[in-house]
């Protein structure tokens, strides 16, 4: 297996931010292809493939513009190091398979290193990678919680529709995560639920996935921060779920419509919510 094609000449920054007006933030933290020279050389073929690349998230998204939304977006590849998970290394979801802060395997259980890795370049993954993305994400939750009192966190991914060693079956094409109820107001996950059934697509809430590290460490609804993840089947906008990951316009139209509802939803839910609060 080859890498793909979209792997940049040039490495891209650990995280960029394109700051918008209103109180909307777009997480992106697994769309990057990027790999530093030293973790490039340390992957088998496998690994430089990149198969577990959240796909084109950026494009997919292009519809919420008109929410002017803050999007941060990570440009290396989760295999360097994964934003999404405990940077203590506990698991999300004991006793189920998953992968690891800096992931060992692919998500269907193929090694991604020719070797093991020193705890000393995890460490030092985490200082050079993860942290600058987390510093720049809580800075920028901070900013827009100042600017407008409250902060809708969404948390944009993608995924195979088919992993046997994740789950069961074919995954809904929509996931919805709100750590069970606890990273967002309970109307705002209710306003969210609501739309999202009402697209007609093949839905959950806090199913097999219910929000990763950034669902449930930011999401603070007391503390005026409602976050919700977002898993969406890759088979819902891509033309096939195997290299060379092309878009499909087409297809993703439908889910691009669907997903604007379902955000505008819970944009709507969370300012009556934090209008009504004392």
């Amino acid at each position: 297996m080859t890498a793909p094609d979209t792997l940049p000449h040039a490495l891209p920054a650990a995280v960029s931010v394109s700051r918008g007006s209103s109180p909307l933030i777009l997480s992106m933290p697994h769309p990057g292809t990027g790999l530093p020279t030293e973790v490039a050389a340390a992957l088998t073929p496998r690994g430089l493939a990149l198969e577990d690349t959240d796909w084109h998230m950026r494009r997919l998204y292009d519809f919420a513009a008109g929410f002017a939304p803050t999007i941060v977006e990570a440009g290396l590849s989760r295999y360097v190091i994964d934003l999404n998970r405990d940077p203590s290394g506990a698991s999300l979801y004991p006793g189920q398979a998953t992968t690891e802060l800096v992931p060992t395997t692919t998500f269907d259980g193929a090694p991604i290193w020719t070797g093991p890795l020193a705890e000393e370049e995890i460490a030092r993954r985490r200082a050079a990678y993860f942290e600058p993305y987390h510093a720049a994400l809580a800075a920028e939750i901070e900013r827009i919680r100042a600017e407008h009192g409250w902060c809708l966190l969404w948390d944009c991914h993608s995924i195979k529709s088919v992993i046997p060693r994740l789950f069961e079956g074919t995954l809904p094409t929509l996931n919805l995560g709100t750590n069970s109820g606890a990273s967002c107001a309970g109307p705002v996950a209710a306003a969210a639920e609501r739309a999202m059934a009402a697209t007609g697509l093949s839905c959950v809430a806090n199913g097999r996935f219910k929000g990763g590290w950034i669902t449930r460490h930011y999401g603070r609804p007391e503390q005026h921060v409602h976050a919700i993840q977002m898993e969406i089947a890759l088979s819902a906008y891509l033309a096939a779920e195997a290299p060379p990951w092309r878009f499909d316009a087409a297809r993703a139209s439908t889910l691009q419509a669907a997903l604007s509802r379902i955000i505008e939803a819970a944009l709507d839910a969370a300012a009556l919510h934090e209008r009504s609060r004392p």
